[in-house]
């Protein structure tokens, strides 16, 4: 059996639109029939034109035309015949780049984790970016009573903070350059907040640490001052934790990390084997199960998938949406 889906086509910058594909189930695959699906930053940099290179763990080539989109969810409706591990009407949570932006789509088996039962839908649609965050704040190294900064107040950025806040930490400061953006931290937890365009951020670091610098700084912005400003406002031996993806080469003043012996801690779930991913994807989602990490207010915009165009005109250009879904 096949089944004839409206899926994205990214044929270039800019340049994105629906377009019909007919799937066929391999004898090792399932096919999707999706809930709800996301933008993650990624897929803006590619509509925007930066392809990063391609290393073993992304297995589509980056290059145009790219059939874009990972993150979503839904329920199984057609596997393969040596499928065993899934059937027919479970739910699931992508973890795989199967051109997502789709009404349906197919992939191996373990490119999903199941959903945990009693997971609402619409949250669990969004286990990939919620887990990967969610796995930052629980690995980034937080002790009780550290000063933790996090660069970045997008989607990740606000999980991460929360999850800090809630492992002990005795300050969460979120830095950003949009008010809304430190508006919203505020209300879910943060103790500060600060405008990079506003603020001298090394200078209220220092203010608040009496010259020592962070604890835990996780650079969640993915731009070339983020990562610098981390690496300034750290204290000695202080832990650096990555957690965005640059596409694109940039420049790195890395004097302190070596004068100062920073730990470096990589916290990228999905980069690690389906198998590591497996074993703490629940961990990562008990919280949101049990009320602890607020998400849905951080899904800020709804599109039908036929308005795709809209969607990323939207993630293009207005920075003040966190994240914007699309529903088939």
């Amino acid at each position: 059996m096949s089944v004839i889906t409206r899926a994205a086509l990214l044929k270039g910058p800019y340049d994105i639109e629906l377009v019909e594909k007919e799937l066929v189930c391999g004898e090792n695959e399932v096919i999707v029939k999706n809930h709800l699906i996301g933008i993650c930053g990624s897929d803006k940099n590619f509509y925007r034109g930066l392809m990063p290179k391609k290393t073993a763990e992304f297995r589509k080539d980056p290059k145009f035309p790219f059939e874009l989109g990972h993150e979503s969810g839904g329920v199984i409706v057609e596997t393969g015949s040596k499928v065993t591990d899934y059937k027919v009407g479970d739910k699931v949570i992508a973890f795989g780049w199967n051109n997502n932006y789709a009404d349906y789509f197919k992939t191996p088996t373990w490119q999903l984790q199941p959903v945990p039962d009693g997971l609402d839908m619409d949250i669990a649609s969004l286990g990939e970016p919620i887990s990967c965050a969610m796995y930052s704040g629980l690995n980034c190294g937080v002790q009780l009573g550290d000063i933790v900064v996090v660069m970045g107040g997008g989607f990740a950025g606000q999980i991460i903070a929360q999850c800090a806040k809630k492992k002990g930490a005795y300050k969460v400061i979120l830095v950003d350059v949009l008010d809304g953006k430190l508006k919203l931290a505020k209300e879910l937890g943060a103790d500060m907040t600060i405008n990079l365009k506003k603020e001298n951020v090394k200078k209220v670091i220092d203010e608040l640490t009496n010259g020592t610098g962070a604890d835990v700084v996780v650079e969640a912005a993915g731009t070339q001052e983020s990562f610098n400003m981390a690496s300034d406002i750290i204290k000695h031996n202080g832990k650096f934790v990555f957690y965005s993806w640059v596409t694109q080469p940039i420049t790195l003043d890395i004097s302190r990390w070596h004068d100062d012996g920073l730990e470096f801690i990589n916290t990228c779930l999905v980069h690690h084997t389906w198998h590591h991913r497996y074993v703490w994807v629940p961990d990562t989602l008990k919280p949101l199960q049990q009320g602890l990490i607020d998400v849905k207010s951080l899904i800020t915009n709804e599109f039908k998938l036929s308005d795709i165009k809209k969607g990323f005109d939207m993630a293009d250009k207005d920075d003040t949406a966190i994240k914007i879904v699309f529903r088939p």
